[in-house]
């Protein structure tokens, strides 16, 4: 709701700041112009992440996401005890960190949603300490191959849409590795005021 008013806050300042200085002709061509990027951005997007999701396709027949799973269990296992218990938990837990992993947030999504929902069995409404550290976890993922960002940089026409890659290694480790603490020293300060 909120970002409904903020969207509409800004292009009504947009149209008065507009009227009152006489460029009201400016303001509907850069609406004009702003719809036709979004659209060429959305449909060199679209490409992009076909082309990932039959990477992953890929991945998922020849048995690397599995791998990758596997890879994780041991370490999700020690960070998320109670969920993994539950073998299925488990699996969607780890495939949604393996395909933000692979910077497919968007194929992260359904996989994360699936995991919250199997967390979330038997909390009775409240987030328990876990089901707030995968919505870390999948918020501030690790991305070792940013596809996203990479056909967003490529759709805007970056001749090399993977050199950011040190950088974003650099930013994801250090916001995941930020999250996991603070999620952590949030839980043990709930377990002392109650």
């Amino acid at each position: 709701m909120a970002m409904t008013w903020i969207w509409t806050g800004m292009v009504v300042l947009s149209l008065v700041f507009g009227l009152i200085t006489g460029r009201l002709d400016a303001v509907a061509d850069a609406a004009l112009d702003g719809a036709a990027s979004a659209v060429e951005l959305s449909v060199s997007m679209a490409g992009v992440l076909c082309l990932w999701s039959g990477v992953m396709e890929i991945m998922n027949v020849c048995g690397l996401s599995a791998g990758l799973a596997r890879l994780f269990r041991p370490v999700l296992r020690r960070l998320m005890p109670e969920a993994s218990r539950d073998e299925k938990t488990l699996a969607a837990v780890s495939a949604n960190v393996s395909a933000n992993l692979l910077g497919l947030g968007n194929a992260a999504t359904p996989l994360g949603i699936q995991a919250a929902r199997r967390m979330a069995r038997g909390c009775g409404g409240t987030a328990s300490d876990e089901l707030c550290l995968l919505v870390v976890l999948n918020t501030a993922s690790i991305q070792l191959l940013p596809a996203t960002i990479a056909s967003v940089r490529s759709a805007s026409g970056a001749q090399a849409p993977f050199d950011i890659l040190p950088a974003v290694w650099l930013a994801s480790i250090l916001s995941v590795t930020v999250g996991l603490l603070t999620a952590k020293l949030l839980a043990a300060l709930g377990r002392c005021r109650h």
